[in-house]
């Protein structure tokens, strides 16, 4: 009785002591599953957090009035500030500049051009606003040229000797000295005119009093030894327009000048040969019934805005047709404003502008993105002038009264829209509007491209390619493996597959970009021909085998079948490979590739989708073999032994029992597969051209998103458009894998629940 409940006692402690541990694993397993869980989602939020900012809207604070700076009277013509937006600058018609105090319009300086004596002013330009030269028009037919400084100079503060006062001391210069240029020789007044300065050269174009069109160009050139700078100057009259000329416009490069006149109307003309100007062609550029009443161009002198008596604003640039020849073309119309356009100036380095109306309103718009990013209203009096400041963080109004008006912008990711990044954007220079991904170039004239639906498109096409080379071969061969395979060769074979998937990816990419990819170009009639002769080889080879005597397929042995099939393999590819080259000769001129590209007009890249297709697909094989395999040997025998029993054939039960049962495993394995394709980056980025195109051909590369992450994430500013973007990309891929990996999950539970009853 005393053994008895001894043994109880032993019983009821080895029980306790086995709930204790299980219960020690619930929780261990809990808290492991909700870390997981909780781990994803700071993943989520942390890309979440970068990516936010792009899309939040742009702010303005409140405008507010600073008190004109008194100037010797004259109309304000132009508007801007020195670098840090401490120190506003106003220029007047009459030859005064102010510059004041941004925070409370304290006049800080003011200084008067000067002027021949009898001389008077009777236009003005200003040039790039990145070059920030400016220049009067003046009554004798010559040309006075100016830019601001500002000179930086640091003192010890008296009551902290550790710090410095950072004094602005601002004035005014003149690049090409204080003496006019002459602009027409006959000395008629400069009634319009326009103007752009570099170091070497100058050129200006004026609309005389006398209604001609004059151009005068500068050419300085330096004595190295004595250091003497002598000007060249060479002018010449432009073939006149019809109508009243309201506005000229001359590029940053100083090679294509707009004129506006007739209302409607604008010429270009090339002038890059300043000896022979012609006129290329003159567009009507707003309807009839509506007048061109403010225009202006853009950062990089490409693009040319246009603004109506009617608030229409619209971009448009020169275009190249098919026999090379350019054409004044519309990109696009925006958001029109309330009334009258009656001033627009651009930002310094951005394609941003800010466009001013008769009824008091300001806009600040977006070329790239097509969007009107604020709008805010400075009164009920025209607005007249309107500049920016140069980091384009600080505006500039004056409409009427005694004021200018000012207020900090924060419009940090103007360039980022959802046309912006998934639709075609008509790029400047651009023959037509494209999917483009381009974020950075050597000048500060490009146009950042941010479209991510080409990376998008690469990604699926990399998965497609990949999983249309993977899936065949690894569902198929682990069906086989794991009912038909004799379990010898089973235990060969599973674990050399399996160790496949611990072969680094960048080894892989490294043979498909350097071996693979030229072996395919040199043999593509070959390596096609292969592709198409292998699945028919294994047809006609079970056919084969099917007609041998039985004693002969019985010395193979019961599940070796496959062991046939490799020397068969070896031969079909060794043959389609050896008639590759005559192939080659005979129907594509001995070079498919160029054939591709010349004849049929396909574009050929020697890294394309087909060697990605291949490399990927033997990474992903291991995946999906392991996973599919273990669903198809986990059917339960007594439903394989049942349905023999039965009288079904192999094949019988394979179809109606095995794969039926094994589905949901199946179907994970592929899209545990297509995961893999969809995130690799290092076989697409050493085996493809890495170039972001949208184009579905196996012969062209493609860029994805993980491989542009790899590229740019190093070289990327933190905090910029291009930074958040790629963390962009970053949540598109995790939200594409998370929203798979949940269909996945539904459609598994789905077919599990259906088939369990097997």
């Amino acid at each position: 009785m005393e053994k008895i409940e001894s043994n109880i006692s032993k019983v009821g402690g080895y029980t306790g002591h086995r709930m204790a541990k299980d219960k020690l694993f619930k929780h261990v397993m809990t808290f492991g599953g909700l870390s997981v869980i909780i781990a994803i989602s700071l993943i989520f939020f942390y890309l979440a957090s970068v990516v936010v900012p792009i899309f939040s809207p742009a702010h303005m604070d409140e405008l507010q009035k600073v008190s004109l700076p008194k100037n010797g009277g004259g109309a304000t013509v132009h508007l801007t500030t020195e670098e840090q937006a401490e120190i506003g600058v106003r220029m007047a018609d009459r030859g005064s500049v102010s510059f004041f105090d941004l925070r409370d319009g304290r006049l800080m300086a003011e200084e008067k051009v000067s002027l021949p004596e009898g001389v008077e002013i009777r236009s003005f330009a200003a040039g790039d606003p990145a070059q920030q030269a400016v220049a009067y028009g003046l009554s004798d037919g010559r040309m006075l040229i100016l830019e601001q400084d500002f000179k930086v100079s640091f003192q010890q503060d008296p009551k902290d000797s550790e710090k410095d006062i950072r004094t602005i001391t601002p004035s005014i210069a003149y690049p090409v000295g204080s003496e006019p240029l002459q602009v027409d020789a006959a000395g008629k007044g400069l009634k319009r005119l326009a103007m752009q300065h570099s170091a070497e050269n100058t050129t200006a174009i004026a609309l005389t009093e006398d209604k001609r069109l004059v151009l005068a160009a500068f050419e300085s050139t330096s004595n190295m030894i004595t250091g003497e700078t002598t000007t060249e100057r060479f002018g010449i009259e432009l073939p006149p327009v019809s109508g009243e000329i309201s506005q000229i416009l001359l590029e940053v490069k100083q090679r294509d000048l707009y004129v506006v006149h007739g209302g409607r109307h604008v010429s270009h003309y090339d002038v890059m040969d300043k000896r022979n100007p012609r006129l290329v062609q003159t567009v009507a550029l707003v309807p009839e019934g509506e007048r061109i009443t403010a225009a202006t161009i853009l950062s990089g002198g490409f693009s040319l805005i246009v603004g109506t008596d009617k608030g229409s604003v619209s971009q448009w640039f020169q275009v190249r047709d098919d026999a090379n020849n350019y054409h004044l073309t519309h990109i696009r119309s925006f958001k029109p404003m309330a009334g009258q356009v009656t001033t627009i100036a651009p930002e310094h380095f951005r394609k941003g502008f800010i466009v001013g109306d008769n009824g008091g309103n300001i806009g600040i718009y977006y070329a790239t993105s097509n969007r009107l990013i604020l709008k805010r209203s400075t009164g009920k009096e025209p607005v007249r002038v309107v500049g920016f400041a140069p980091r384009a963080n600080v505006i500039l109004a004056e409409s009427g009264g005694e004021s200018i008006q000012t207020a900090r912008v924060d419009n940090e990711y103007p360039e980022i829209s959802f046309s912006a990044l998934w639709q075609k954007v008509w790029y400047e220079s651009y023959q037509e509007p494209e999917y483009n991904w381009q974020s950075s170039a050597a000048t500060s004239d490009f146009e950042p491209k941010f479209s991510v639906a080409p990376l998008t498109f690469g990604t699926l096409k990399a998965a497609f390619y990949a999983m249309l080379v993977a899936v065949p071969l690894a569902v198929l061969g682990a069906i086989f493996a794991a009912y038909f395979m004799s379990p010898k060769m089973r235990s060969v074979v599973k674990p050399s597959i399996e160790i496949m998937e611990a072969l680094p990816t960048v080894i892989l990419g490294f043979l498909a970009g350097l071996w693979l990819a030229p072996w395919v170009d040199n043999n593509l009639a070959g390596t096609l021909a292969a592709l198409f002769l292998l699945p028919f080889s294994f047809v006609i080879t079970s056919y084969l085998w099917s007609l041998l005597p039985n004693r002969l397929r019985a010395r193979i042995g019961a599940g070796w079948e496959a062991a046939v099939l490799a020397p068969v393999i070896i031969v079909v590819f060794w043959f389609a490979i050896q008639i590759g080259h005559p192939i080659e000769a005979a129907f594509f001129g001995g070079n498919m590739p160029h054939w591709l590209s010349n004849e049929l007009g396909w574009t050929y890249e020697q890294r394309n989708s087909l060697v990605v297709g291949i490399a990927m697909g033997f990474a992903v094989i291991p995946t999906i073999f392991s996973i599919a395999e273990d669903a198809v040997f986990s059917v339960p025998k007594h439903l394989t032994s049942g349905s023999l029993a039965l009288g079904a054939t192999p094949w019988q039960t394979l179809f109606n029992v095995v794969l039926l049962t094994a589905s949901p495993g199946i179907f994970s394995a592929i899209m545990v597969g297509m995961g893999r394709a969809v995130g690799e980056t290092m076989i697409v980025l050493m085996a493809t051209g890495n170039t972001a195109v949208m184009d579905l051909s196996i012969f062209t590369g493609f860029r994805t998103l993980s491989a542009n992450i790899g590229v740019e994430m190093p070289e990327a500013a933190v905090g910029t458009t291009h930074y958040r973007l790629l963390f962009f990309s970053a949540l598109v891929l995790f939200l594409f894998t998370f929203v798979v990996n949940t269909v996945a999950e539904l459609v598994r539970q789905r077919l599990r629940e259906k088939y369990s009853s097997l």
